[in-house]
């Protein structure tokens, strides 16, 4: 079946950044996606040009990272420099779209660059080759720290303009970094752009920490640990470092997730080898049960609406999927395929659940529809686990572990098709990641 994605013009909003539209109109582009296969959209996107001598490295780090994000998408191709006919140095210039043409670039992104004091000024603009027709066109503001945020935020909005979709970029996310032997393993809470870059620390290694999960305002973030000698579940602000035990936990907590307006954390509480689902208030502390059952309930998530929770259970004698109302109540079962289905998580589309699975010795990493139906395994490994939803609901990320004494976690990143598998560079070995919604 054939997919088109109709390219739709869109802003970019920048709170944080400061963004000002220089041009944006014209003719749409279009990119065809059939049952999975793309043909991935050739662009050019020359060094950006340097206006003052400070800007010259900023002008060339901030291309780089742009463009890998767009190749990394699997959607996009780039063209080399080396087979451009013209040499832009000058923003404002007319453009030739014939030496364009000729390489067969169908978009163009040029941009300039300029520093004034720790100011950074960028300025970009996207054209369609064929219809010699600009499509997009910004300028941001921001402190020279900020450099690759801008460029991911640039790579957001061609991305976005290209696609119809919302882009995922200008995003972060939250794992657990592991070092040292498999049998005396420490971990600690990290942070990471989306790319693996600007890795940061949250935590050190005194205690074993678990599943971190960000709040929509991605800043804070609630993550298990153990350094009361049992598992209780923390909030964490990425700022300040401050953090605190949540609410009233009396047994064993964890699987902890935010509901979609970031008031309440669902969890599961385990006493005497039985876990139930309960809901938490951040504010009050107040709890409230939502399962009461004799089985394991975990790995609670909420839908985008907040109106539904889909979690894992072995309720009917294995380890299934189970969606119900967020105020508690009866759960339907939607897993039925062959093996063992574990750690669900909803799209930010609510279109897509995506789920761990175990058959015949083998662990995936799938998606399927709400109510279970057109279920599609989009990886298969001796481990693979965690799964994670990009902002745009289009890319996957999960960790995969290797076998054996010495084997050790590593961060993926996947395409709902099943296309374009990863691996995200990371400082040291990772578990478990969590993506941010995009940054503001």
């Amino acid at each position: 079946m054939k997919k088109v994605l109709t390219f739709l013009c869109s802003a970019l909003a920048a709170v944080t950044l400061i963004s000002t539209p220089v041009m944006a109109q014209g003719k749409p582009l279009r990119i065809e996606i059939t049952d999975g296969v793309i043909e991935p959209l050739p662009f050019a996107a020359p060094v950006f040009v340097a206006e003052n001598a400070a800007a010259g490295t900023y002008a060339n780090d901030l291309t780089k990272v742009m463009a890998s994000d767009l190749i990394g998408s699997g959607l996009f191709r780039e063209i080399p420099n080396a087979a451009h006919i013209s040499k832009i140095t000058n923003f404002n210039a007319p453009v030739q779209f014939a030496d364009w043409k000729a390489i067969n670039a169908q978009a163009l992104v040029t941009g300039s660059v300029s520093v004034t004091g720790d100011k950074l000024t960028i300025k970009f603009r996207l054209f369609d080759v064929f219809a010699q027709t600009p499509l997009e066109g910004l300028q941001f503001s921001a402190s020279v720290n900020s450099w690759r945020r801008m460029s991911h935020k640039i790579a957001d909005a061609v991305y976005s303009r290209l696609t119809g979709e919302t882009g995922y970029f200008d995003s972060r996310v939250v794992y657990i970094a592991e070092d040292g032997p498999k049998n005396k393993r420490q971990k600690r809470l990290a942070l990471m752009d989306y790319d693996g870059a600007n890795t940061r620390y949250l935590t050190d290694a005194s205690s074993i920490v678990l599943a971190p999960r960000f709040s929509p305002n991605a800043r804070d973030i609630i993550y298990t640990s153990y350094e009361t000698g049992s598992p209780r579940v923390f909030l964490l602000n990425v700022d300040t470092l401050q953090r605190r035990i949540l609410g009233d936990q009396p047994s064993m907590a964890f699987a902890p997730r935010f509901s979609p307006d970031g008031s309440k954390v669902v969890m599961s509480l385990s006493e005497n080898g039985n876990s139930d689902i309960f809901v938490i208030d951040v504010a009050s502390g107040r709890r409230a049960q939502l399962t009461n059952s004799p089985a394991i309930d975990t790995a609670p998530s909420f839908s985008p609406d907040g109106s539904q929770i889909v979690f894992e259970s072995d309720r009917g004698g294995g380890q299934q999927i189970y969606v119900m109302s967020a105020t508690g109540g009866s759960a339907k079962r939607i897993s039925f395929g062959k093996g063992r289905y574990g750690t669900p998580v909803w799209s930010p589309r609510g279109d897509m659940i995506a789920f761990t699975k175990l058959n015949q010795g083998q662990f995936h990493i799938g998606v399927m529809r709400t109510d279970g139906s057109r279920e599609k395994l989009l990886s298969r490994s001796f481990l693979d686990e965690g799964p994670t939803w990009a902002p745009n609901g289009r890319v996957i990320m999960f960790f995969r572990e290797t076998a054996g004494a010495n084997g050790a976690p590593s961060i993926y990143s996947v395409d709902v098709t099943g296309r374009n598998l990863r691996k995200v560079n990371t400082p040291t070995f990772g578990s478990d990641p969590n993506w941010s919604g995009l940054l503001e």
